[in-house]
């Protein structure tokens, strides 16, 4: 079974995320942010880790057109709302999870995006939702360099939206399915129309 981990990079020196990566020995980190730049947290800029990962032996991919939260097709929006079960159904969305399962068979990934937890982050709401039926183990690196199993994140998130993890009319996947739907709303990017160009900004 392959193993994916996931990391956010929230606001850590590059030293401690090195080191969160180092204690389960990534070899390659997927950036998934639809714009890999911090204004606040520069050391994250796409150039700037990349060759600071590169240093240390850690290739850097950008999967960000692929599997960022954010889409350039405005069919995967409604009301300015990115729409997740949009963006899944797209090629693009298609060709990013076959990369990362592709590379799982010659590199031990992690998922990085800005989100400190795991479950308020699209990496596991859209993305790690549509591989964790192949087979593979998605474990989350946590800030304190701690493992949470992706079935403890989607538990924890039951307890957090107060979903009963048992329910007399859905099984089981129908009720994790439905997490997904609810949380996947929530934290969907909006953007704001330009009133005099009908462009998004």
């Amino acid at each position: 079974m392959h193993e994916l981990y996931t990391i956010g990079h929230s606001t850590h020196p590059f030293d401690k995320f090195l080191e969160l990566l180092s204690m389960f020995s990534i070899t390659a980190v997927c950036d998934v942010r639809s714009q890999p730049y911090s204004k606040f947290n520069p050391q994250f800029n796409r150039e700037t880790i990349k060759k600071e990962l590169e240093k240390h032996g850690i290739t850097y991919v950008f999967l960000g057109k692929e599997l960022g939260p954010r889409s350039d097709d405005p069919t995967c929006y409604v009301d300015g709302k990115v729409q997740y079960d949009c963006l899944a159904k797209t090629d693009l969305f298609h060709q990013g999870i076959q990369r990362l399962r592709k590379g799982m068979e010659s590199y031990r990934i992690a998922l990085m995006c800005a989100e400190k937890d795991p479950v308020t982050c699209h990496r596991t709401i859209l993305v790690c939702r549509h591989l964790r039926k192949n087979g593979i183990r998605i474990r989350h690196i946590l800030e304190d360099g701690s493992i949470e199993e992706n079935d403890d994140s989607i538990k924890r998130l039951m307890r957090i939206l107060k979903i009963q993890e048992t329910n007399l009319f859905k099984n089981t996947e129908e009720i994790i399915q439905s997490v997904y739907d609810i949380q996947g709303k929530k934290i969907a990017h909006t953007e704001e129309l330009d009133n005099e160009h009908g462009k998004r900004s």
